[in-house]
């Protein structure tokens, strides 16, 4: 199959579905319409051609192929959506998510949900998005400027279709002894014939429990190695490497695995893998939150969680390729691009760790990526 082109859409499909992932979170909080054709609804549709329904649709795509690659992909998403938010209810003890199901007026929808105000977590985001439509000139040009070659068979003026479908995550707890995780798992295609999944699972703690890691990165060991023996090291080193704040010299978190533009084998095996790792994300994460949720903390614990919050304010809007991609192009509702950060952060003037500190200690994990397995 055509591999030509899909490191180059990488930057617009991480956009795209990090888009639609803010975007969701920002229809989240607006008043859930009564009646869907209540003149009071904001005409229907908000400015970025996003609409509110009451019944979630039995799929977002066009398809009426079940057994398609497409359709497939989006149920096995919504598979994980449901068992995840499960999960983390059943952690959290509080909260409950809200879901909120929405369609874009360009092609496809998706399902919000978000849980606020936890027990666990401040804020937590797990939100399926389903897109179709046509790349605008516009968005080829500006991809253009990190490749020449990208989309080098269009032509000035030419509208690129392309299909989308993504399930992303975000969970900022309350507790410094708790960890930020993020995924994002998705595939992209255009009518051209490019085509290609993407995704990762990556921790970010603020303290340092050795434990953890080697649990955390051992259960993407053990699911990598079902299916490919090099997908580990190659993938937990992709994530170093991207998560990488480079005019701080050290990572955002450490690190998990993180993969892109994989198309070198059957789309059906590739799903496979991308199923087993989104189905691990569970086991992964919360048996670390369980171990901590309940543990003491003082206030310049939760001082240092914010510190490290602010780094990861920093690498999503200085290096994240997709935040970038939408911040150049100007698609996109700024305000919901901007959601996908924590609540809170903190910035401190030539902040330094003291010698010998635990702070200190996680800090050499940041600067110096190693190896948990």
């Amino acid at each position: 199959m055509p591999q030509q082109g899909s490191q180059l859409w990488a930057p617009v499909a991480a956009f795209l579905t990090g888009c639609m992932f803010a975007a969701g979170l920002a229809l989240r909080s607006r008043p859930k319409p009564h009646h869907i054709d209540d003149v009071g609804t904001m005409a229907m549709f908000s400015a970025a051609g996003h609409k509110m329904v009451d019944t979630v649709p039995t799929h977002f795509g066009k398809d009426t192929d079940e057994a398609c690659l497409r359709r497939r992909f989006e149920r096995m998403l919504r598979h994980g959506q449901d068992s995840i938010c499960a999960a983390i209810e059943k952690c959290d003890g509080k909260a409950k998510f809200r879901a909120d199901a929405w369609v874009r007026e360009g092609g496809g929808g998706g399902v919000s949900r978000v849980l606020a105000d936890g027990a666990v977590w401040e804020k937590a985001g797990v939100n399926l998005s389903v897109i179709y439509g046509s790349m605008p000139w516009e968005t080829v040009a500006a991809a253009r400027e990190r490749q020449a070659k990208y989309a080098k068979n269009a032509t000035p003026g030419e509208r690129v279709p392309f299909f989308a479908c993504g399930l992303s995550c975000v969970m900022h707890p309350r507790n410094p002894h708790c960890p930020t995780m993020h995924f994002n798992y998705r595939y992209f295609e255009t009518e051209a014939g490019d085509w290609w999944f993407a995704g990762g699972t990556d921790i970010t703690p603020a303290y340092l429990d050795e434990d953890d890691m080697k649990h955390f990165h051992g259960v993407y060991k053990e699911v990598c190695d079902r299916h490919d023996a090099e997908f580990y090291p190659k993938f937990k080193k992709w994530a170093d490497e991207y998560f990488m704040i480079k005019h701080r010299g050290e990572t955002r978190g450490l690190g998990g695995i993180f993969y892109d533009d994989l198309n070198d084998r059957d789309p059906l095996t590739i799903m496979a893998f991308s199923e087993d790792c989104l189905n691990h994300v569970v086991a992964a994460y919360v048996p670390i939150i369980e171990k901590h949720k309940n543990d003491p903390f003082t206030e310049d614990q939760k001082r240092w969680q914010l510190i490290r919050r602010g780094r990861y304010v920093e690498f999503n809007l200085v290096y994240d390729r997709g935040t970038i991609f939408g911040l150049k192009t100007g698609l996109g509702r700024m305000e919901s691009i901007m959601m996908t950060l924590p609540e809170f952060a903190r910035w401190e003037y030539n902040f330094k760790p003291e010698p010998g500190s635990e702070e200190e200690r996680v800090m050499e994990a940041f600067q110096t990526p190693r190896d948990w397995v």
